[in-house]
């Protein structure tokens, strides 16, 4: 009797530390996932993967593009993920790329969207930087990221010209990150 004991104990207690790792999980962002979502999960298996949360999809068919924007809710209703199908209107279609809004989201090395570029420079090697109009996108390959520093954060020279490059030199470690994308295309 006492072995049977013994052993449903340690089943238990085991049990209990693989859910609490799989908890800490719910936030890690890597190359391959974000939380528990993975670069092969399917639009329709997102009840199941967000099944504490709610799930949003707002279907948009315009004249020339059409597409759905599915946002991750927590049941306290804050935003936590937007999301985008590689393939509109399919539900066997997998998420293209998505937004992380939710500041416990982070990479192993603590990279999240409450980030500065210094947290880049710290931890990641930036593969390119592009000058869109009202922001610099730095590209992260070895998670498949891109985040976006507002051109506020930068000189002057660079606000409102797209045709000059950006170097790492050229933003301020304090700038802080504006969005935080995984790009999974």
């Amino acid at each position: 009797m006492k072995k049977i004991v013994l052993v449903g104990t340690a089943c238990l207690a085991l049990l209990f530390a693989c859910k609490k790792e799989r908890s800490n999980d719910k936030f890690l962002i890597s190359d391959d996932r974000v939380g528990f979502l993975t670069k092969d999960s399917q639009v329709r298996e997102l009840d199941s993967v967000f099944r504490e949360d709610s799930i949003v999809i707002k279907k948009s068919r315009e004249l020339f593009a059409g597409e759905n924007q599915i946002t991750v809710y927590s049941k306290e209703g804050h935003p936590l993920l937007m999301l985008a199908p590689v393939q509109s209107f399919d539900s066997t279609s997998t998420i293209g790329n998505i937004r992380i809004i939710d500041t416990r989201f982070k990479t192993e090395s603590g990279l999240g969207v409450s980030s500065t570029f210094k947290d880049i420079l710290s931890n990641y090697d930036i593969s390119r930087i592009e000058n869109t109009l009202d922001a610099a996108v730095i590209f992260i390959d070895k998670i498949n990221a891109y985040v976006t520093i507002d051109k506020k954060n930068l000189s002057k020279k660079f606000q409102n010209n797209t045709s000059m490059n950006i170097e790492i030199s050229d933003i301020p470690e304090t700038a802080p990150i504006k969005y935080f994308w995984i790009g999974w295309e």
